[in-house]
């Protein structure tokens, strides 16, 4: 089960990819029935998400940022706030080969399509999350190829089944 539930506390799950990694279908099939689910497409103002956030935390409703979460910056203030007030913090890291990514993003309709240049500057900004900001659990996930999804222990370095940095440069680059 990707989701670890501790009785009487509280969860925060924070989505890590690049746009088009599988981060809201994952949400959708996992986390729906037991999450609010935070967006900023959906909402459409960062004041939005606050009053939701703000929302869930006085209430310690369990919720999930399904954004790109990129950058430690951008996490950061969801972890602070989420930590302070005793809540767990789980991230989940979505590995994507570019191409691909820029692929799903093309099937796309509407404003859900994000430009070409707009997922490929995502990419440029990721940081790979890290304990040390602040996580519980980590998770490293992938999709399987049809339809659903690889959910791996996050690890680093040369013992683990998965690389965790960049593999190769260009439009087939992979962000593990």
């Amino acid at each position: 089960m990707p989701v670890t539930h501790t009785p009487n506390v509280p969860t925060l799950v924070i989505l890590i990819g690049i746009p088009a990694s599988g981060k809201s279908s994952f949400c959708r099939s996992y986390l729906y029935d037991s999450h609010v689910r935070i967006n900023r497409d959906q909402l459409k103002t960062k004041y939005r998400e606050h009053l939701l956030l703000d929302a869930c935390i006085c209430g310690r409703q369990s919720f999930v940022v399904d954004n790109t979460n990129v950058s430690r910056a951008v996490r950061a203030p969801f972890i602070a706030q989420a930590r302070k007030t005793g809540f767990r913090v789980i991230g989940y890291y979505f590995s994507s080969m570019l191409n691909e990514a820029m692929e799903r993003n093309r099937q796309r309709e509407g404003a859900a399509r994000i430009p070409d240049q707009g997922v490929a500057g995502m990419a440029s900004r990721l940081e790979l999350p890290d304990y040390g900001e602040g996580f519980d659990e980590l998770w490293y996930v992938r999709m399987d190829g049809s339809g659903g999804f690889q959910v791996e222990e996050w690890c680093s370095g040369e013992s683990c089944s998965h690389a965790l940095v960049p593999s190769q440069s260009g439009p087939d680059m992979v962000y593990m």
